[in-house]
């Protein structure tokens, strides 16, 4: 169980990334690109290192995928990792795998499955169509990374659009937490458009919370 003052600590750190997130696009919105970049630059160094404070916290550039973002020190979402990265996921501390793509897809890893399993960490494969996600994979979703508790969980597709999305409906819809703080998470990778700002529009409302993806 976490101590009181790991607790404060981790609420600390969650509070201080998503005022770093705030200044981050307003710097990158009003000041000279040149100095934007720069500043800019810090402040995602500066939020990683804040979300890596725990030390069984994975890194972002300890995982070889595009686009991964840390969420909690038990949640990642991430693109594609490469297979020696897959490999090195239960040395890292990640007791279960969550993959939302097809597994015939382009740039999948050939026997993910196998990789995971031999180390012992859980793997579960949900293959969402990117152009028909559907509330029922939202579902199936919640569900599986409900189950899991407390393992250490990496969600993961191609480029993080997928998982980006569902890891935001999951935090705000059973998390309950601020959706404008948890939306940041997926500004981050793309706007989601179409049938995926439509899904998010779709459960969100199923489950009475008022916010807009934007």
């Amino acid at each position: 169980m976490m101590t009181l003052r790991a607790c404060i600590s981790l609420i600390s750190r969650n509070l201080c990334i998503g005022i770093l997130t705030a200044l981050y696009t307003r710097l990158c919105t009003h000041l000279p690109t040149g100095l934007s970049t720069y500043l800019c630059t810090a402040f995602i160094g500066l939020s990683t290192a804040l979300s890596t404070g725990l030390s069984t916290t994975v890194r972002a550039q300890d995982l070889d995928a595009p686009n991964v973002v840390p969420i909690t020190v038990r949640l990642t979402s991430s693109g594609q990792p490469t297979a020696k990265a897959l490999e090195g996921l239960a040395a890292q501390g990640y007791e279960a795998v969550i993959y939302l793509a097809p597994p015939n897809v382009s740039d999948a890893v050939r026997d993910e499955h196998m990789i995971i399993g031999r180390q012992g960490i859980n793997f579960v494969n949900i293959p969402i169509l990117f152009n028909k996600p559907t509330e029922k994979d939202f579902d199936t979703f919640a569900g599986i990374l409900q189950s899991l508790g407390d393992k250490k969980v990496l969600v993961h597709c191609q480029v993080n659009m997928r998982a980006s999305t569902m890891v935001f409906l999951y935090r705000v819809v059973v998390g309950k937490e601020d959706p404008r703080v948890a939306y940041e998470a997926v500004s981050r990778i793309w706007v989601p458009s179409g049938p995926w700002k439509q899904l998010m529009l779709d459960v969100l409302r199923r489950h009475h919370v008022d916010f807009e993806p934007y």
